[in-house]
């Protein structure tokens, strides 16, 4: 290329880089205050926005195939297409991330646990902007691959094989495309939000991303359990919040027959109503069940706020009673006994044998001579 060339497209650069900076500039000093969303378009497209300018002004300034005498030029030319399309797919992706990322950071400020209509939709604007970025990848790849002659030239026969194709795609994919059904249904049926507190295969945890393939729930202890998103629309699972976060905490004593019940009863129901993590709709304390080893259990249930609240009330009751019955009625506390029972007309197991190897040790420190019981030989 001769320098008038050059000097076309470093002008178009140029000028493509200006109108960013012009553009760039207005939206964040003039439109930012009217215009919520032009904050974020700046931040999203501090890379892209420029790339996509330099790019797209040196296509349009690069001269015509016959007028460079370079025999690599057509690669450079077809390079150039390559780059625009990858170029404006990141300027589309980063504009979508700009629109979303405004409406995700005003739901984010009520995104409280009893806020299930926030929660709900952060949920359903998250998942379409994954949507919206894997249809503008496949567009772009798409784009890109009918740039080359030899694809092009096989478009119409794979448009005419497109039914053959499309069952053939549909039965290696299943599994992806059962995922990607499964998390927009999720979605959009309310079933499952970001921020729900969930039990899912034993684990207890709390929502923290939902993708068009798995689902991440953040485990108490902070380990992180990715289950298939199929799996929830196939298997059932605990929804602590889908309804609301008022919770109620349940405490499960086996204890002795001889614990006094109305005093454990006014115990629990002053701790109960005294502490902070109680929301003050309702509490109980009874008797649900006698086992077969001979404890009673006592069920005592207190209503709570929220599940950190339903956490801590239930802990509190645990404690507090443990130690109130340690202190006050230890006979409370659960214990085995046994007991020997003989009829009238057999002698007691101690006068049949007296120097029983059960009895340990005579008075003056000696054990028994060998022989005093059955079992001992």
């Amino acid at each position: 290329m001769d320098p008038s060339q050059w000097i076309a497209i470093g002008i178009a650069v140029t000028l493509a880089l200006l109108l960013v900076f012009a553009i760039r500039w207005v939206l964040k000093n003039k439109l930012a205050k009217a215009w919520r969303v032009a904050d974020y378009v700046v931040a999203r497209t501090r890379v892209s926005g420029y790339t996509a300018a330099a790019v797209v002004g040196a296509n349009l300034a690069l001269p015509e195939r016959q007028d460079v005498p370079w025999s690599t030029y057509q690669v450079i030319e077809h390079a150039m297409q390559i780059l625009m399309i990858g170029s404006l797919t990141a300027l589309g992706i980063s504009l979508a991330h700009a629109v979303t990322d405004m409406v995700l950071a005003r739901l984010s400020v009520a995104n409280g646990d009893a806020d299930r209509k926030a929660r709900r939709l952060q949920t359903q604007v998250r998942l379409l902007r994954r949507v919206i970025t894997s249809i503008i990848v496949v567009l772009a790849i798409a784009s890109i691959l009918f740039t080359f002659d030899s694809v092009r030239a096989l478009g119409a026969g794979l448009l005419a094989s497109a039914g053959i194709i499309g069952i053939v795609a549909g039965v290696a994919a299943q599994s992806t495309l059962s995922n990607l059904f499964a998390g927009l249904q999720l979605a959009f049926s309310d079933a499952l939000r970001i921020g729900d507190v969930v039990v899912v295969e034993g684990e207890w945890g709390r929502v923290e991303e939902l993708s068009l393939v798995n689902v991440t729930i953040k485990i108490w202890d902070e380990r992180r359990l990715v289950v298939p998103v199929a799996n929830f629309t196939t298997t059932s699972f605990e929804n602590w919040t889908k309804q609301g976060t008022a919770i109620t905490a349940k405490v499960m004593l086996p204890l002795d027959w001889e614990v006094p019940i109305a005093e454990l009863r006014e115990e629990a129901g002053r701790l109960i109503t005294s502490s902070s993590n109680w929301d003050g709709r309702s509490w109980s304390c009874q008797v649900v069940d006698v086992t077969q080893t001979g404890e009673v259990i006592v069920r005592v249930v207190a209503t709570a706020a929220d599940t950190g609240a339903q956490w801590d009330i239930a802990c509190e009751i645990r404690e507090h009673l443990i130690g109130w019955l340690v202190a006050h009625y230890p006979e409370s506390l659960p214990r085995s006994r046994t007991e020997f029972v003989s009829g009238d007309e057999d002698a007691s197991y101690a006068m049949q044998f007296p120097t029983s190897a059960f009895r340990r040790r005579e008075p003056n420190g000696v054990t028994g001579p060998p022989g005093g019981d059955p079992g001992e030989s």
